[in-house]
């Protein structure tokens, strides 16, 4: 037990050490940044613009309704931060595969996957999280949704839940770096199919429903955690499933990422 909280203490240390100088370097462009920052809060302001527009046309989308539709996309929002936060040096897996540069983190007396995301930290992402906050925050109010201690641990636990099938489902696509000269393209792919998280599984064909629910389980994301707290009778125990179905994923996506680095030889120059 000693030796797992030594090893879990040092593993600490290394990564606020390696955040902390990725941090510094990336202020030396401070305007990079907060260009970076803006243009994510844009990006996030014109999905909520379009949910409006949507709604100015119509009363609901399969008996959802506009604030009901906010909560869950503020809910997918905040999903996705420990992914954009902790895990952006996946985005850049292909190009250290396809350059070479990744055989440097083979190298190193530590866990392979743990160095190699400890590198970077986005900084960025934390006016996303404020973002988040607000929209869930604002849409809790609009539907009275009662604020008790039960519904505040459950939405803390539904977050972890639905973060680490995002992180779990981008950790597997990002593997396929190591196997395919353009595997950014299968990363960019799930990254895009990611975004149909944001709206009620409903919406979709019954195959879907099934492939979104338990093949990649985007339903996870946001949709069945809200039903918690938009439909009560409807879906209430599939909503306790989402801290299950996250580490999971998470461990698949892991295990999958670690099994192919293992098999990466460099580029051979």
């Amino acid at each position: 037990m000693s030796r797992m909280k030594r090893s879990l203490k040092s593993y600490l240390k290394i990564y606020f050490m390696m955040i902390s100088q990725d941090f510094k370097s990336k202020m030396q462009y401070r305007v990079d940044f907060w260009i970076s920052t803006i243009g994510m809060l844009m990006m996030n302001s014109i999905g909520i613009i379009s949910f409006w527009i949507i709604f100015k046309s119509i009363p609901s989308i399969e008996g959802f309704s506009y604030n009901e539709m906010l909560f869950m996309y503020g809910f997918a929002m905040l999903s996705a931060i420990p992914m954009q936060l902790f895990f952006d040096n996946l985005w850049a897996l292909w190009h250290h595969c396809e350059s070479g540069e990744f055989i440097k983190y083979c190298f190193k007396p530590v866990n392979l996957f743990f160095y190699y995301v400890a590198e970077t930290f986005d900084a960025k992402g934390l006016g996303q999280v404020a973002f988040g906050i607000i929209t869930l925050a604002y849409s809790w109010i609009k539907l009275s949704i009662p604020f008790t201690l039960a519904n505040i641990a459950f939405l803390l636990l539904s977050l972890i839940g639905s973060g680490l099938v995002v992180i779990g489902i981008m950790t597997f696509a990002s593997a396929f770096a190591f196997l395919t000269l353009h595997g950014n393209t299968i990363l960019i792919f799930t990254n895009r199919f990611r975004e149909y998280g944001h709206y009620p599984t409903k919406i979709f064909s019954k195959v879907f429903r099934f492939i979104f629910t338990f093949v990649i389980p985007i339903g996870f994301l946001s949709y069945y955690p809200s039903l918690f707290f938009l439909r009560h009778s409807n879906g209430h125990a599939i909503a306790f499933l989402s801290p299950i179905i996250g580490v999971i994923f998470f461990y698949i996506g892991y295990k999958f990422w670690i099994r192919c680095a293992l098999h990466y030889a460099g580029t051979g120059t």
